[in-house]
């Protein structure tokens, strides 16, 4: 039997993920952080940056000098949004590695970003066998080209990757290439469906 490699998403799936954070010193409460990024379309922005464009580059499209400022921001305050792991899920990547089922990872994050996430949690940087940062190659999910990177990386074929990620088109991206995927919604959830496929 084929052993497979289990590939996992990492923010809202190993990280919890919170951009309002970032300014909530600033604005006061989470209300008023919150329109921040709703006026800015800040989502868009950001998936943006997760292919591979420059925040201060971004920012030029935003009118407002002051929310423009706020946004350049990011990056130095990025620590604030990821500090909390979602630990039902890294103790199953640890059962998952003590067992020899390798791991890698394909994260949509910005290269500009990224470092200050592994400051935080320096752990992303070596427990994967292979990882792509979407940022780092100018590609995002659900592109299949980042999954076939993944797949040319870690030297292994789609049909024997499980991917685990909390965005539903993501996982259909992965299963569109021939990789078995799991939509991620609690470590619960995530042990179950690791244990039907009798990967755990």
């Amino acid at each position: 039997m084929t052993t497979k490699h289990v590939v996992f998403d990492i923010g809202g799936v190993l990280v919890d993920w919170q951009p309002h954070l970032a300014w909530l010193d600033r604005f006061g409460s989470a209300e008023a952080s919150q329109a921040f990024i709703d006026r800015i379309d800040f989502r868009a922005l950001n998936l943006r940056a997760d292919g591979g464009e420059r925040f201060a580059d971004l920012s030029l499209e935003i009118e407002d000098p002051d929310d423009r400022a706020h946004f350049v921001d990011y990056v130095a305050l990025y620590t604030r949004t990821v500090a909390d792991p979602i630990h039902g899920t890294w103790a199953i990547l640890d059962r998952l590695k003590a067992q020899g089922t390798p791991v890698h990872a394909i994260t949509n994050w910005s290269a500009e970003t990224w470092p200050e996430g592994l400051k935080v949690h320096p752990r992303l940087a070596e427990v994967f066998e292979a990882l792509v940062v979407s940022g780092e190659e100018g590609m995002i999910k659900p592109d299949p080209r980042i999954f076939r990177l993944l797949c040319d990386r870690a030297g292994v074929a789609p049909g024997d990757c499980i991917f685990i990620d909390d965005g539903l088109h993501n996982v259909e991206g992965a299963r569109a290439v021939g990789m078995d995927g799991i939509h991620f919604t609690s470590p619960e959830a995530l042990d179950a469906a690791l244990t039907d496929r009798s990967v755990l």
